[in-house]
């Protein structure tokens, strides 16, 4: 081509390339590169389609990424091909492009044997076709591609114009798509930090909260604005602890020794209403140059501070009951059945004595030793089916039950019971658990009816005792609720009850044991 040509050409090219880095500047997301920069040098030089090839990490080939298409234009075969189209190395026009590392120009794309295109191209009005390649840092991304329905002899100029624009593409695309991954990395990370349950605190090296996640601000009482540039000791550190925390930031930035970083430890915190509360912590270093910055993680362990209290005191009522349950048994057997038993045995080395001088007197003394043993059997009988029914051992829970309901001077309904019998322990506990219910309706509720519920279902066996008295228990009430409260915990159940004042009460309990053979 004549130098007077390449004058000629010169405006055209200055167009296109003004065009395309009008367009990467304006371009902030990797995404609208192709298209931004197809449109720009497809408009520029009139001509009708623009395709972007990407090279594939996954199988090594060509695909196509992106189509455009002047205004008008309808190529929808040729686009629909090219979408579906897979090219390898000096495979179609993009192929040859990789394979000869350079931009390569079809005059006619009719003829062309290695454009397997064509016959889409030619419906589509398509004659002239040219093709560069994409680098970054000398690497192979990908090809651009653009045809038109004139036919148009080699622009050798705008090949060499646009063989450097295809590393400024690249380079442009390689940054873009980084700068997309750190705000995609980023916003993950955010959303990961927003979303966690545990308080995620982070200060730099001067103690100042740089990062304060959405769960700070629920444990703490902040928001993030309120929280972020504040003095951490002086935000969630009770004033007690705070020289400590500052002394050790100081030991750590002097020496470089870690004494509390990656450990798992319980700790005070302050909430922004200046309450105290108990928490767990571990702190850790953010590997990242520059001076140090950490990030703390803080959960609320109030919750479990309050269970373990509560599961304490619970197996200390129940110690407490085995003890007091041991000396009434104590009590009951000296009081009654030993004096009963002592008796006895007095009385039978009286009828020994007696047994030769005077046979009326031992015959006395004999019935007296058989009405002395009735009355120590019969306490003792009490006795046991007071720590464990008889018959709830040896027939279960439904007429054990119905003989505790025909006991009690109240009218009792047994509106469900279940037929099988249940493991020892939560026949046991559902037993106590309608007694002790039944005994509360009879000195307190001022009931005329009360009504018995026990089903299995899902697992459970639910229980349920409803009376129509005066209300106003609560768990809390009474060592006996507590204790059957303990009882039903201890097999991993539930006791709940509902006693509004005026409305009756209601007693159920929930223990997760299945029915057993």
């Amino acid at each position: 081509m004549s130098g007077a040509t390449d004058e000629r050409a010169r405006p055209a090219l200055l167009r296109v390339e003004h065009a395309v880095a009008l367009t990467l500047a304006e371009t902030s997301r990797a995404a609208d590169t192709y298209p931004n920069v197809l449109a720009a040098i497809g408009t520029t030089l009139g001509w009708q389609i623009g395709a972007a090839w990407e090279l594939s990490a996954a199988d090594g080939a060509l695909h196509c990424v992106e189509i455009w298409e002047a205004p008008g234009e309808d190529a929808h075969e040729f686009r629909a091909l090219s979408e579906h189209l897979v090219l390898s190395r000096d495979e179609g026009l993009p192929g040859r492009v990789w394979a000869l590392g350079g931009p390569v120009w079809i005059a006619d794309v009719k003829v062309e044997t290695s454009f397997p295109r064509a016959a889409a191209a030619s419906a589509a009005g398509l004659q002239t076709a040219f093709c560069f390649p994409i680098r970054s840092a000398g690497a192979f991304l990908g090809v651009m591609e653009f045809c038109t329905r004139t036919a148009t002899e080699p622009d050798e100029p705008l090949l060499e114009s646009v063989a450097i624009l295809g590393s400024q593409i690249g380079q442009f695309v390689v940054r873009r798509q980084a700068e997309d991954a750190v705000r995609v990395s980023e916003a993950r990370n955010r959303a990961i930090l927003d979303s966690a349950l545990d308080a995620v605190i982070t200060m730099n090296h001067r103690g100042v909260v740089v990062e304060f996640n959405h769960a700070a601000e629920r444990i703490f009482g902040y928001s993030a604005a309120e929280a972020v540039g504040r003095d951490m000791a002086d935000l969630i550190v009770p004033p007690s602890l705070r020289d400590a925390h500052r002394r050790g930031l100081a030991r750590y930035l002097e020496t470089g020794s870690p004494t509390l970083l990656d450990r798992r430890l319980e700790i005070t915190a302050m909430r922004a209403d200046g309450s105290e509360f108990p928490v767990e912590l571990t702190i850790t270093r953010i590997g990242l140059p520059g001076e140090p910055t950490f990030t703390g993680y803080v959960r609320d362990i109030t919750e479990r501070h309050r269970a373990e209290e509560e599961l304490r005191a619970s197996r200390a009522r129940i110690v407490e009951a085995a003890d007091e349950e041991r000396r009434r048994i104590e009590r009951n057997l000296h009081d009654g059945a030993q004096q009963h038993l002592v008796s006895l045995a007095l009385r039978l080395r009286n009828a020994a004595e007696s047994l030769g001088d005077d046979p009326q007197g031992t015959r006395e003394l004999l019935e007296r030793a058989d009405l002395e043993l009735a009355v120590a059997l019969e306490e003792l009988r009490e006795l046991a089916q007071g720590i464990h029914p008889a018959v709830l051992s040896e027939r279960g829970l439904r007429p054990a039950l119905e003989g505790l309901a025909a006991r009690v001077p109240v009218t009792v309904q047994i509106a469900a019971l279940p037929d099988e019998r249940l493991a020892d322990a939560v026949e046991v506990a559902v037993y106590y658990l309608v007694a002790e219910a039944l005994t509360n309706v009879v000195k307190y509720a001022q009931a005329s009816v009360a009504t018995v519920r026990v089903e299995v279902a899902d697992g459970l066996v639910v229980v349920e005792v409803v009376d129509d008295g005066v209300g106003g228990t609560s768990a809390g009430s009474g060592s006996g609720l507590r204790g059957l409260a303990d009882r039903v915990e201890a097999l991993g159940g539930v006791l709940t009850i509902d006693s509004p004042r005026g409305s009756g009460t209601r007693v159920r309990g929930e223990i997760p044991v299945p029915p057993v053979g």
